[in-house]
This record gives C-alpha cells, sequence and structure tokens, in this order.
C-alpha cells in the first residue's frame, strides 16, 4: 500500500512558482528521505500534504485517502514534527503529549499507558513534569516527537528532527527511530546530516529548482557516483607526490596525508592500497574525504 501518493503537484505564490509537476510515492513501511537545498521548497511541500498551504492543482493521497475529499480521515494517519517548536511553553511535558492524545481521540487512561515508555525512548522520563520552557533545545526537539507518535500515527514526517540535538542524542534518537521503522511506521524525513541519512533511508528523492530530479531507491542513486574521494593516511612524509599516482587525482593535504579521487570502475580500495605499498608506502588510515550522498547531490545540482 502507497503511505503517500503525489501526482502533478504545482504551487505558485502569485507570479513565482515553487513547486512544479511533482509527483512522489512513499510505500508503506519505508524509511524516505527528501533531500534539497534549503531553497527548495520542501516545508511547502510538507505543509500541503496537512492542508496547512493550499495547492493550485494536483493531488494527494495519504494511504489511498484524497486529502481534499476527507482530510479528516487523511489527517488521523499523519503527524508532522516541523522544524520550529510549536507548544506551549509553560505546560508541563505530560500535559504537551497528552493532550495530543486527547486531540487524537485516544483514551486517556490508553494515552498514560503509552506515555512512560515513550518518554524513557527519548531520554524525558525525568522531565515529565517539567515545564517546557525548562527544556534544552534538543529536549524540545525530543518532545515535539514525542507528542507526534503518542497517538501513534502510520506516516511519520520530520523536517529537521536533529536540529538542535548534540551527536549522542542525536545517535540515540536514530536508533529510536529506526525500530520505530522496523515496527511499521512509515517516516519521511528532511535532514541536512547526509552521512546519518545514508545509513538510515532505504528510498530517496532529490527535489532542485521546484521540481523531483531524482525518485529512487539509496543502492541505485549510489550507483550513479562513479568516482570516491578517500583520505589516505601513510607512515612516513612525502616531498612531493610520486608521478604513478596521477590517475588517482592526488592532493598532497599534509606531509603525510594524501587526497585520492579515484575512478570505481577502474579501481578498487584494495587495488589502490597495494599500488601505494609498491611505492613503499604503508598507509596507515583510510576514510571518506566527503559522505557519498553528498558528492552525488552536488553532481546532480551543480549545474542548476
Amino acid at each position: 500500500m502507497k503511505a503517500l501518493k503525489i501526482e502533478n503537484l504545482t504551487k505558485n505564490y502569485g507570479k513565482n512558482q515553487v513547486l512544479r509537476n511533482i509527483n512522489l510515492e512513499i510505500q508503506q513501511w519505508d524509511f524516505f528521505w527528501l533531500l534539497g537545498h534549503n531553497w527548495a521548497w520542501k516545508t511547502t511541500m510538507i505543509w500541503i500534504i496537512t492542508d496547512l498551504v493550499k495547492k493550485n492543482t494536483g493531488k494527494v493521497e495519504i494511504f489511498g485517502t484524497d486529502i481534499d475529499l476527507n482530510f479528516p480521515l487523511a489527517k488521523s494517519y499523519i503527524w508532522v514534527v516541523p522544524q520550529e517548536f510549536n507548544f506551549d511553553i509553560f505546560m508541563k511535558v505530560e500535559d504537551i503529549v497528552l493532550s495530543n492524545a486527547w486531540f487524537y481521540g485516544v483514551d486517556l487512561n490508553e494515552a498514560r499507558k503509552r506515555l512512560d515508555p515513550l518518554l524513557e525512548k527519548l531520554n524525558l522520563l525525568d522531565k515529565k513534569y517539567s515545564t517546557s520552557r525548562m527544556l534544552s533545545g534538543g529536549m524540545k526537539r525530543r518532545l515535539m516527537i514525542a507528542r507526534a507518535l503518542i497517538h501513534q500515527p502510520k506516516l511519520l514526517i520530520l523536517d529537521e528532527p536533529t536540529a538542535w540535538v548534540d551527536v549522542e542524542l542525536r545517535k540515540s534518537m536514530w536508533d529510536f527511530l529506526i525500530e520505530l521503522n522496523k515496527q511499521w511506521t512509515t517516516i519521511l524525513l528532511t535532514t541536512h546530516y547526509l552521512e546519518e541519512a545514508e545509513q538510515l533511508c532505504n528510498k530517496i528523492a532529490i527535489i532542485n529548482k521546484w521540481e523531483i530530479i531524482e525518485n529512487t531507491d539509496k543502492k541505485t542513486l549510489l550507483s550513479k557516483l562513479k568516482t570516491q574521494d578517500i583520505i589516505v593516511d601513510l607512515s612516513q612524509d612525502l616531498q612531493k607526490i610520486p608521478n604513478w599516482l596521477e590517475d588517482l587525482n592526488p592532493i598532497l593535504i599534509e606531509s603525510n596525508r594524501l587526497q585520492l579521487n579515484y575512478d570505481m570502475e577502474k579501481y578498487s580500495i584494495n587495488e589502490i592500497v597495494w599500488l601505494l605499498d609498491k611505492l613503499w608506502l604503508r598507509v596507515t588510515n583510510l576514510s571518506n574525504s566527503s559522505n557519498r550522498l553528498e558528492q552525488l547531490f552536488i553532481k546532480m545540482t551543480k549545474d542548476e
């Protein structure tokens, strides 16, 4: 079943067209990533899905329900965690979450049963009776996710969910979302943390200049990347780059550190290490100089 289906969606602000013929399908149980520049109008598309912004043309269905024909039913399937905090800062954490359960018709006793396990998974249980204004930015972000999940939506939309969250808490949040997705919650994510999205998401759409320019699974998309950048640490210093490495487009970053850009159809990592070893250059460490999706995204949008 399709969790979300968008057909020929357009949005204009006066004469300014910001979304053009958007077609997108997200299958039930996907962990889907929507990638685009800050000015790519991703958030506008999300607000159209939730009927906070009116589209000019097109059709949006959520689990088979057209938002123009039965929005109350369609809305019951979803919740959006927006970029901005949008709760009463003087309310207690407990009340913020439970009030959302009430709004969606969840029995109060059932909501209370769900509350503590949910807060515990998001490291908020000890803040249950605190007012939200006393929380850090990362805690407020996790509170928004707890509020979103109390009615157990079938489609969770996360718009930059890890903003203001430190590295350790971000990892725990991702672990939680992975487990949530395994429990049959479909997730639509926008984020600037490309390395995390590469690990988490199984489907990716790229939106650029009002249009979706790519929509496929992660493996197929990454197969379009023909070159790879790596950083090579060596056990000894170099005075100059050996001529034999020219085919790898080497750059001497430090006296014992090289950046290489190689054709993945021509070389493997093992072959590169073997070549360096032939030059009596012993490799002590290898790492990617940038995230693979970042390289691909820049390549696909640089001329736009």
